[in-house]
């Protein structure tokens, strides 16, 4: 079997340690080897870690990640890993450290009297740290302190997927520390890991989490610290974080994409709880509206959609989505705008019919689904008001069918054509006025491939309108 990379497959093939004590790493045995020949046996690994060759260490260092995924015990190893790797500055060792420091046991295994007496009715069995451990987060602090940054905050990161309590808790005010570091880096990290520390093990090891996140967001200018520790506050304490929004609701479009949808992600959440709540969070809405980010003014048109049936707010929502559907490449974000489009105008069809001009902009898309979309929301639309319009860019339409020239333009025209003729068809069935406009423009398009098509809006249009007989039978005639 191929060698497997172990920084590849670790994020599939870990578990994350359990909190119930009864509980340890889930693992299950990997079909293929670090080496050809299989894996090396403990004494091997534990001697290689000695080699004075990082490549040597490294290689070593994956065996013993890779049998203890297996199931493999290795309690040498530990110590071989505490001696003889721990305070590398060789960056993938490190980074296959971290990878280990995941995976190997933390506690010490029951015994099997306490087990019996657990059994019995009695004390539950207390988990109790490896003492190897203690050097273990003295070599974790020692990076948290580390003069690099990139060092500091690798380790940051790391200490973001760590869920005992044991080993967390002496790395507190080192990573409180961090929330100061010159370097954004550090601090968004930090701001990660404070985040992480609150969520599991708040109220023992960080218990003024938020207010030390609310005092750290006030002062940060960088953009993902700043999201990081407005992460926390939006899922640790929702009321700090309305706060903090609430005085600063003229930056809110500065502070970047991703706090912008965290901010959305809280208005839905907090008006879904308290209705009363929507009048603190329209202001911001309408300015996201506007945002450089398609992913942000979309988000903010449906929320404010949801949670207002204004016609203003849904006249904006509707022009946000209008400028989406032309402005935007992708025939997926085009087919989710027209799909947004369509669900609105069950109850908004005036005001869509104001932007109908601006929905027919989206023909102009070489994608025929994208283009059956446009005419399906468009033809739902069409009203006395607006039908000359649209018959007209139909007409103007149709012709550009016939003056294209390249093979996959032909393909789609084809296709295209027929769609059109369709769509002019229906509204010379409901509006009698424009069907003299089109018919003759249509019979032009006899000999072509939507013929088909055009005769049989012919014969509809001669039976059902007695007056326009002659001429199109004389049309007809000369053709």
């Amino acid at each position: 079997c191929n060698a497997v990379d172990l920084t590849k497959v670790h994020s599939h093939t870990t578990m994350s340690a359990a909190n119930n004590s009864n509980e340890s790493y889930c693992t299950f045995t990997l079909a293929s080897d670090v080496t050809a020949g299989g894996l090396p046996s403990e004494e091997e690994i534990a001697k290689q870690l000695e080699s004075n060759d990082p490549k040597i260490k490294r290689h070593a260092l994956k065996a013993a990640i890779m049998a203890m995924l297996g199931g493999e015990a290795l309690p040498r190893i530990l110590m071989q890993v505490i001696r003889f790797c721990i305070n590398s500055d060789d960056k993938p060792l490190k980074k296959l450290c971290m990878l280990y420091w995941e995976v190997v046991p933390k506690y010490q295994e029951p015994t099997s009297d306490e087990v019996l007496r657990a059994a019995s009715g009695g004390q539950t069995v207390q988990r109790k740290l490896l003492p190897e451990m203690i050097l273990v987060c003295n070599a974790l602090m020692n990076d948290l302190n580390h003069p690099n940054e990139y060092v500091r905050g690798s380790m940051l990161r790391f200490l973001c997927k760590v869920k005992d309590e044991e080993i967390l808790g002496p790395l507190i005010p080192s990573i409180k520390a961090c929330l100061q570091h010159r370097h954004q880096y550090v601090r968004k990290n930090a701001a990660m890991a404070v985040f992480h520390a609150h969520r599991l093990h708040g109220e023992t090891l960080i218990p003024d989490g938020p207010e030390l996140m609310d005092a750290f967001i006030s002062a940060e200018t960088d953009i993902g610290a700043r999201r990081n520790a407005f992460l926390m506050l939006y899922n640790e304490s929702e009321e700090l974080a309305i706060q903090f929004l609430a005085k600063n609701l003229d930056d809110v479009v500065k502070f970047g994409d991703g706090f912008a949808l965290l901010v959305l992600d809280l208005t839905r959440k907090a008006c879904r709880r308290d209705p009363n709540q929507k009048s603190r969070f329209v202001r911001v809405l309408f300015q996201m509206l506007s945002a450089e980010s398609p992913a942000v003014s979309y988000e903010a048109a449906w929320t404010l959609i949801s949670l207002s049936n204004s016609p203003t707010a849904i006249r904006a929502a509707a022009v946000t989505y209008t400028s989406l559907l032309n402005s935007q490449n992708d025939n997926n974000v085009k087919m989710i705008v027209l799909e947004r489009l369509e669900k609105l105008k069950g109850k908004h069809s005036k005001i869509l019919q104001e932007l109908l001009p601006d929905i027919m902009r989206g023909l102009s898309s070489p994608n025929p689904d994208v283009c059956e979309k446009v005419l399906d929301v468009a033809m739902a639309l069409v009203s006395n008001k607006n039908v000359a319009d649209v018959v007209t860019t139909l007409k103007r339409e149709v012709s550009k069918t016939t003056q294209e020239s390249s093979d996959s333009s032909e393909e789609k025209g084809k296709v295209y054509r027929n769609m059109l003729i369709q769509a002019i068809h229906g509204c010379a069935v409901r509006f009698p006025d424009v069907a003299e406009s089109v018919v003759h423009t249509l019979m032009d398009f006899l000999s072509s491939d939507g013929g088909m098509q055009v005769i049989i809006f012919v014969r509809a249009i001669v039976e059902k309108y007695p007056d326009l007989r002659p001429a199109i039978l004389t049309k007809l005639i000369n053709t």
